[in-house]
């Protein structure tokens, strides 16, 4: 029945059972006609095609800049190793480093002494000694040249060189030695000079100085001024001798001259020895004077002008030089430069010198 069961639909009763209700008729619509949206995975398509470029060109770019600061890293790591390594040979100062042995060429031996001659300094008796026996030692060597710039030194110093070299030269007598000078070759500078089988000068070279010297101060006077009072305790008379703070006694003064008088004697008799009957009778040559280059060539002192390279090509006839000078290494300019060299040439020049003889 019609409305007895809410959950049954209303059915006509005039319309026969199982037929289908009329549809209404579609009108014609006056609008346009609408275009639906693209399909939503083709944009999620692209949107992620998009995501993923970026993210490669991210890591190519990471790549990238990873494989550079790699390679920056590879470099500076050898350069590190470069300069410790450096560092390291300069610091064990390798023997030889810097020779130039066995070429096989025929070739004239310089050896440098420049500068004081001293037992710490490049001009020290170790350094010269090691390099002209390296020099000698050379079988390509034709001959030495000793070229020397120096104000002189330590008298020990250089006897120990001037002795080496005729050692030297008594080992390979047919290898001549030559000293070329070059602005000074004074006091010790020309005791060493002495030993060479000639000295070649230029017309303007300083030239001997052939004397002994000790030299110091004395503060006695400045303390007294000060009220400064000089407490010097001491076990022998003379124990004190050369002391600054207290006053020199004419005993004292008499020993000194004395000692100076003796390494004075041992000085001219080397000369004497080395430049036999080509030393000039002359009274001023043993006084601690000073010539030109063309004077001491008429005094007998040099025996011509010259340049390392002019006797190398005229002399020796070997025109190719090699230098074999030990110079110094890297730690001894560093400590040079740090103070040690300071600090000892203020105690020579400023500290009062005790017995400091050249």
């Amino acid at each position: 029945m019609y409305g007895d069961d809410p959950q049954r639909p209303f059915e006509d009763p005039q319309k026969p059972a199982g037929s289908t209700p009329p549809q209404p008729a579609v009108q014609p619509s006056s609008e346009p006609p609408r275009y639906s949206r693209p399909a939503e995975p083709s944009v999620a398509k692209e949107d992620a095609s998009w995501e993923r470029q970026t993210i490669e060109k991210l890591a190519f770019a990471a790549l990238k800049e990873q494989k550079t600061s790699r390679r920056w890293g590879i470099f500076f790591k050898f350069l590190t190793f470069a300069y410790l390594s450096i560092l390291v040979i300069g610091l064990i100062g390798l023997p030889g480093l810097g020779k130039k042995d066995g070429l096989g060429e025929k070739h004239t031996a310089l050896v440098e002494l420049r500068g004081v001659i001293d037992s710490t300094g490049a001009a020290s008796a170790d350094k010269l000694t090691s390099s002209l026996a390296a020099a000698f030692k050379d079988d390509n060597s034709v001959g030495v040249v000793l070229r020397i710039n120096s104000p002189g030194g330590s008298p020990v110093q250089a006897g120990i060189v001037y002795d080496e070299i005729k050692r030297l030269r008594g080992k390979y007598p047919n290898k001549p030695l030559y000293v070329v000078v070059e602005d000074l070759c004074a006091s010790g500078g020309y005791y060493i000079a002495s030993a060479a089988d000639k000295i070649y000068v230029d017309k303007a070279s300083i030239v001997g100085s052939i004397g002994v010297i000790m030299d110091g101060f004395g503060f006695t006077g400045t303390m007294e001024k000060l009220g400064v009072e000089r407490r010097a305790y001491h076990a022998g008379e003379n124990k004190a001798f050369l002391d600054p703070f207290s006053p020199a006694s004419d005993t004292q003064k008499e020993f000194a001259m004395k000692m100076l008088g003796e390494i004075h004697q041992q000085f001219i008799d080397v000369v004497k020895k080395g430049r036999g009957t080509r030393l000039k009778d002359n009274p001023d040559t043993f006084t601690g004077l000073m010539w030109t280059g063309a004077k001491s060539i008429e005094m007998g002192l040099a025996d011509g002008y010259g340049t390392v390279d002019s006797v190398a090509r005229d002399v020796l006839k070997a025109e190719t030089v090699i230098d074999y000078t030990e110079h110094e290494n890297v730690a001894e300019r560093l400590a040079k430069r740090f103070g040690a060299s300071a600090a000892s040439e203020f105690a020579d020049r400023v500290m009062p010198r005790m017995g400091v003889i050249r």
